[in-house]
């Protein structure tokens, strides 16, 4: 009886782990909903010091369509997708706005933060991660994280992923599915944007007005595998 019940749950177990592989790499990936000259154009010519001003006298971000990664990847820095928005942020809500380099923990990681109102987008290392009101879809990120990738048979599978990001006493949390453990965390520290990864990593970065030229094409994190030809 014992022996029937541990085999039922090992069953079990895998058939859960299997099923979430295959929710994560094999669904179908989100729909493409931005802008399409927004992934054409070069985002690596804007100077990110010149902030735009939140006045409210432009589009709110929700009559703006919603951003996500298209495939497992940009293949160059795209152009901002909030740009033409300027409605203030929360009151609850830092500024984080601008472009980061690393320069502790993960040195070199480079990312784009833009805000308008209560939505924010963070772009960096191929993804696109956008939270809030938009006028396509819904508030949470829905997209891809190329973190860890397979080519197979000449396609490439990355897993899906969503999120949402809440402020908390000016920290920018993000939760898994909106409903699960927060994951990351970013916040202002003096004139340094903080960023604590799930991986237990901290890194401290500073800000640039310029796109590094090394970071056009962009370089993602973790591991891919290749399968049977690219």
């Amino acid at each position: 009886m014992i022996k029937r019940f541990v085999l039922g749950t090992v069953l079990a177990l895998m058939v859960l782990l299997l099923g979430g592989f295959w929710l994560a790499f094999f669904s179908a990936r989100p729909p493409l909903m931005l802008d399409p000259a927004i992934l054409e154009g070069d985002g690596s010519v804007i100077d990110y010091c010149a902030l735009p001003q939140l006045s409210g006298q432009g589009k709110t971000a929700a009559e703006i369509p919603k951003g996500n990664t298209p495939g497992c990847g940009y293949d160059h820095f795209p152009l901002p997708i909030l740009a033409g928005c300027t409605e203030p942020l929360p009151e609850d809500a830092d500024d984080l706005r601008g472009l980061w380099i690393g320069v502790e923990g993960k040195v070199g990681h480079v990312e784009r933060i833009e805000q308008c109102g209560s939505r924010i987008v963070v772009t960096a290392a191929g993804i696109i991660h956008d939270y809030g009101p938009n006028s396509t879809g819904a508030l949470n990120t829905n997209d891809t994280e190329g973190g860890v990738s397979f080519t197979l048979g000449g396609k490439q599978y990355c897993p899906r992923t969503s999120s949402n990001m809440i402020w908390n006493n000016k920290v920018l949390d993000f939760h898994v599915f909106g409903w699960g453990p927060r994951v990351v965390r970013r916040y202002l520290q003096d004139a340094q944007l903080i960023w604590e990864y799930a991986d237990g990593s901290t890194t401290r970065m500073n800000r640039i007005c310029q796109l590094p030229e090394d970071h056009k094409t962009p370089k993602p994190r973790g591991l891919r595998l290749t399968f049977f030809g690219e």
